[in-house]
């Protein structure tokens, strides 16, 4: 019968652990650096309209797998968000894996 000695667990712990890190897709190339601290605040306020309690996205979740330009996405109204305008002059879509569409702003309306 093997005994366990706390060395050992621990061990195994801190082993399982450092291999469970893994790098994430996100990335900060100084493109926030100059941004307007309104708008960064209004950024970051945005709720999705049909979940209001979660995030359209943060600065941090700004990355994701390439999508080529002019891609269309279907857009159902209870995504698209009326109530905080958009100060940006042009369209914002929050997309996550999957192609789903968490948040859509229409340009105009700052």
């Amino acid at each position: 019968m093997l005994r366990s000695s706390p060395i050992l667990i621990w061990t195994l712990c801190a082993a399982v652990l450092a291999l469970s890190i893994c790098k994430a897709p996100a990335r900060d190339l100084g493109q926030w650096e100059g941004a307007d601290p309104l708008t960064r605040e209004w950024f970051n306020g945005l709720m999705r309209p049909d979940e209001p309690d979660m995030r359209c996205c943060g600065l941090a979740d700004a990355y994701c797998p390439h999508i080529e330009n002019g891609k269309r996405f279907a857009v159902p109204n209870i995504k698209i968000k009326w109530d905080r305008g958009n100060p940006t002059g042009h369209g914002i879509i929050f997309i996550g894996y999957g192609e789903e569409v968490y948040c859509y702003l229409p340009p105009g309306g700052g």
